[in-house]
This record gives C-alpha cells, sequence and structure tokens, in this order.
C-alpha cells in the first residue's frame, strides 16, 4: 500500500498523549512503508469519549508504554516461554492516532484507517486504548480486509459489550452488537470470557443466544478452570475462521489486580490467569489484530493496572513468536 498525503498517526501531536517512550523501546515509524515491514505495530488510540462511567483512558496508551520495571535494552527474553519476541519478530511502534479531544467519530474513522493499512501487509495491529469503543473501528477494519464470516473474536472482559446503539456514534458498551448488526461480525464467531456482574440483563442475553454468540461466565471460569475455558474458546475461534481478532478488556481482571479502569467488577481473573490465556490464544491462532481496551491511569495506583495491560501485551507478543517460530512454549528442567 503506497503512503497516503495524510497519515491517521503522525499528524499532530496533543500534550496529553503522544510517544514519550515507545512499547518495550521498538523504533518509532512514521511511515506506511515502515508498517508494512513489520511484523506487528503498536498503535495508541488515546480517546475516552466513549466512556459510560469514569473517564481516563485517554491516557492509557502513554501509562503502559511506560509501565515497565527494567531498562530500555532491547531484550525482552521471557521466562515462561522460553523466547524473546523483540529478538524473533519485527516489532515498530507507530505512535498514537491523532485523535482530537470530543471528536469520537473521527477517532474510529482514524483508527480503523490505521489498524486497515496495518491489516492490509499482513503486520498485525497491536493498538493499546483508549476506550472500548475502539472495536468499533477494529471491527469494521478486520471486516473490510477478511469479510465478516473470515475472522472469529476472542474477547475477554467484564462486560459483553452487547448494548442497544444509541444515535450517535456507539459507545463503549455497543461494539460487539453494532458489529453484528451492520454485517461486520458473524454473531457465532465470537467466544467471550470473564463475564460477570450486574450487566448486561436477560433481554440481552437472550440477544446473544439468537446470534449463535458463546461465552464463558466467571462462575464458570472458577467451576472449569480457566485453562479449560480457554482451550474451548481457541476450539471454537480456530473451527469458526482462520483468522482471529483479540481484544482484551483489562476489567476482565479483580480490582485487586487492575483498579484503573472506568467500570471494575469484583470477582474476576487473576493477573496471572489472564497472561498465560492471552500467550495461549496468540501461539495457537493466527491473530491477525490484537487491542488492550480500558487502562485508565486517574484511577491507577503504583501503576499496577497500566503494568498488568503492558504484560498482557508483551505476552501476546511472546505467543505470536512462539507460533512464528514453532517452538514449545516450556522452559523445562534438564
Amino acid at each position: 500500500m503506497s503512503d497516503a498525503p495524510r497519515d491517521p498517526v503522525h499528524g499532530s501531536y496533543h500534550a496529553f498523549y503522544g510517544v514519550v517512550r515507545t512499547f518495550c523501546g521498538v523504533p518509532l515509524v512514521s511511515s506506511r512503508a515502515d508498517v508494512a515491514a513489520a511484523d506487528a505495530v503498536v498503535i495508541g488510540a488515546p480517546f475516552d469519549e466513549g466512556v459510560s462511567y469514569r473517564p481516563g483512558t485517554r491516557f492509557g496508551p502513554q501509562a503502559v508504554r511506560t509501565a515497565e520495571d527494567i531498562n530500555v535494552t532491547g531484550d525482552r527474553p521471557s521466562m515462561h516461554a522460553g523466547i524473546d519476541p523483540l529478538k524473533e519478530l519485527n516489532i515498530v511502534d507507530w505512535g498514537d492516532i491523532d485523535v482530537v479531544a470530543s471528536d469520537l467519530p473521527r477517532s474510529h474513522a482514524l483508527l480503523a484507517e490505521a489498524a486497515g493499512a496495518a491489516l492490509a501487509t499482513d503486520t498485525v495491529p497491536v493498538v493499546i486504548g483508549g476506550d472500548h469503543s475502539l472495536s468499533h473501528a477494529m471491527l469494521q477494519a478486520m471486516h473490510e480486509q477478511f469479510g465478516a464470516d473470515g475472522y472469529s473474536v476472542i474477547h475477554f472482559d467484564t462486560h459483553a459489550d452487547t448494548g442497544v446503539p444509541e444515535d450517535g456514534e456507539p459507545p463503549h458498551g455497543t461494539p460487539f452488537r453494532a458489529a453484528i448488526e451492520r454485517g461486520h461480525l458473524k454473531g457465532s464467531n465470537i467466544f467471550q470470557i470473564g463475564l460477570r456482574g450486574t450487566w448486561p440483563g436477560p433481554e440481552l442475553f437472550q440477544w446473544m443466544r439468537e446470534q449463535g454468540m458463546q461465552w464463558a461466565t466467571m462462575d464458570e471460569v472458577m467451576d472449569r478452570g480457566i485453562t479449560d475455558v480457554v482451550r474451548e474458546a481457541i476450539h471454537h475461534a480456530r473451527a469458526a475462521a482462520p483468522k482471529t481478532y483479540l481484544t482484551v478488556d483489562i476489567d476482565v481482571l479483580d480490582p485487586a489486580y487492575a483498579p484503573g479502569t472506568g467500570t471494575p467488577e469484583p470477582g474476576g481473573l487473576t493477573t496471572r490467569e489472564l497472561l498465560r490465556s492471552v500467550r495461549s490464544v496468540t501461539s495457537e491462532l493466527d491473530v491477525a489484530a490484537f487491542d488492550l481496551v480500558e487502562v485508565s491511569p486517574p484511577y491507577d495506583h503504583a501503576a499496577i493496572t497500566a503494568m498488568a495491560g503492558h504484560r498482557v501485551l508483551l505476552e501476546g507478543l511472546n505467543g505470536m513468536a512462539l507460533r512464528r517460530t514453532g517452538r514449545d512454549s516450556r522452559h523445562e528442567k534438564p
């Protein structure tokens, strides 16, 4: 894809976002040609106009990029995966999309354009949100590249995000219903993990059943174990379509592990459960796009939510590296 006159990412920068430090110190790039040459490209989506409760996720991309406990050395070997994704994959950081505060439709359009540019060249867009309304843009880009039945979705979240879209650009509780109703996503191709709390209610769950959607509530995760549930999700996604979109809302974690989010809900996953789950998904499926959303630094403590988000992305890249190299994901004792 040739460079366009207007860049959806590097148009300008605003004071509260932009790249202070790239993800894991990978190279910062500024052209679509650089993106096309990469295996994965990190893109920030710093907006929170789609939230229904506490704002602040516009600061998420910057917080996640900087949430590390080591210096920028260019090495990130994983003790668990036995691989260094920065050595095995060509990963770059394209910066943040050029959002304008209060203009959510523009933000969605720019993200869809940026993600679509990556997908068109077989580069995996790894997006840091921002609120979960960004899935409207990601699902549009996936549909344009692969068709409604050409990709599956694995979705880690407290909420199903199948609310009824109202007038205007839909907020963060509606992307999956909107995509199904627009014909951008086949309902039976999605598997959701971690649902709990008081929303959605019975009527929305009935609509989800009618679409063929699959999910596992936290009670089911507790009864069966996260490993078994993730194995089912992987099997379902693989059978549904050749490509997968993985989206992780940080509020799937219990607030003890992720207080810095807009709609926390007690009773969620632990960080270690989520990290291993994400690595399993990306190591076993052809994940074409991957995002981490709803990190809200104003409500964080000691950056533990941002750090969890950072590790979610890193484990996803570890899994991709394992899949590309065909290597086992365990260090065994001699």
